[in-house]
């Protein structure tokens, strides 16, 4: 336990906060994904490990296969980066031995039971917290440390047969660019699992197809005492064009298989009003239904006021669900390995994306295993020793069974 934890406050020390803004011109985003890289390159040569950085920033590592036998080659993802969305580099979290009750983070912030009930399940382990000013970055240096403790073992304990093992550590997946340029040739596993679930024994290996789309719409000003059949605000038709995507359709009312259309951004006046959105479903046929939806909005506002309705749509990801279920048996690995450790396996639809979304559908099947963290992306963001712990026994237990199994 002190090994993981020391591993785990090393990795939160960087500052590896993601910048959308900067995205589409540098990768990384970020300096300071640069600095945890190099770190993590310098920590797997002194286990022992040839590892590089490319000229984006993938840290790329392998444990040689042990064996005469043809097994397959797994691979172990984590991503780099925190979410843009907070401040990740924190040096003074608070480790306790949680007893119950709310947990106090600082004079005018507290992580509450009735806010958080999950606490009740967490009664008698080790807690790692933020104080109630940055997140706390299991999200997903948490992922990274499980799978740092997976290659010391096999280091470790030479006699335990296995295969070729890859190992990656990604920039910039809070983004969705992270992925993007992953060189498939070069990792070369057959198939891979990234570490960025949530709670002990999450399996996920179906997320959202995914896309965006950018909105904008361009009014006529004129004088407010003389606008009668001439005006035409911008910001009007704006609402008018999310009213017709439907009161239903929107994360605050939709859940599991439900999908979504999110306003994350409106910004305007009379002249102009510029509008994004993430557009969210697990079944293709619907998805694209709603992608053709946001068209029609746009042609009926252009035939009713003219032609002042432009829109941009952008497909982001797909569920991975659609490669994954023609490989049933890298789920199965999974549920075997946690079933041998006497984890209760979870399976439930990602409302999100993961790399391995991207992934999956450039050649590398991915599905994603839970690295312990909880309350992601935000200040009463807790990790769980315990279940992080979990999570490397679960890497090293998969690669245990394909070896048992092929």
């Amino acid at each position: 336990m002190e090994k993981v934890i020391e591993r785990f406050l090393k990795y939160i020390s960087y500052d590896t906060k993601s910048d959308p803004q900067n995205g589409e011109k540098e990768k990384p985003s970020s300096k300071g994904q640069w600095d945890l890289a190099k770190a993590l390159k310098s920590e797997l040569e002194k286990l022992g490990l040839d590892a590089s950085i490319n000229d984006e920033c993938f840290v790329f590592s392998e444990i040689k296969s042990n064996t005469d036998k043809k097994l397959p080659t797994v691979g172990f993802i984590a991503h780099m980066d925190t979410s843009p969305e907070m401040d990740g580099k924190i040096e003074n979290p608070q480790i306790i031995d949680y007893k119950g009750g709310d947990i106090k983070l600082n004079d005018k912030r507290s992580i509450a039971v009735n806010d958080f009930p999950v606490l009740k399940d967490l009664v008698g382990l080790t807690l790692i917290t933020t104080r109630g000013e940055t997140l706390l970055g299991a999200d997903d240096k948490a992922g990274i440390a499980a799978i740092m403790n997976m290659a010391e073992y096999f280091i470790n304990n030479p006699k335990i047969e296995h295969g070729d093992i890859k190992i990656a550590f990604t920039p910039d997946e809070e983004i969705g660019t992270g992925a993007d340029t992953f060189d498939i040739e070069y990792f070369d596993a057959d198939f891979a699992y990234t570490i960025d679930g949530g709670y002990l024994g999450e399996l996920e290996y179906e997320t959202f197809n995914a896309a965006s789309a950018k909105v904008n719409i361009n009014g006529k000003s004129v004088h407010p005492g003389s606008a009668k059949d001439t005006m035409v605000n911008s910001t009007s038709v704006a609402f008018e064009f999310d009213r017709l995507l439907g009161e239903f359709q929107r994360p605050e009312h939709t859940e599991c298989y439900d999908g979504f259309y999110h306003l994350v951004s409106i910004e305007g006046d009379i002249e102009n009003t510029k509008m994004e959105y993430i557009i969210r479903d697990h079944d293709r046929d619907k998805f694209e239904s709603m992608k053709k939806q946001v068209i029609l909005n746009k042609e009926y506002l252009n035939n009713k006021y003219g032609d002042i309705v432009s829109v941009n749509i952008k497909d982001s990801y797909y569920n991975m669900g659609e490669i994954l279920k023609d490989k049933p048996e890298i789920i199965d690995y999974a549920k075997e390995a946690m079933e041998n450790l006497g984890i209760k396996v979870i399976t439930s639809p990602v409302r999100g994306g993961t790399d391995g979304s991207k992934l999956s559908f450039m050649g590398l099947p991915c599905p994603n295993i839970f690295a312990g963290g909880l309350n992601f992306h935000g200040v009463y963001e807790i990790l769980p020793v315990e279940f992080l712990i979990k999570s490397s026994e679960t890497i090293i237990e998969i690669v245990k069974v394909i070896a048992k199994n092929s």
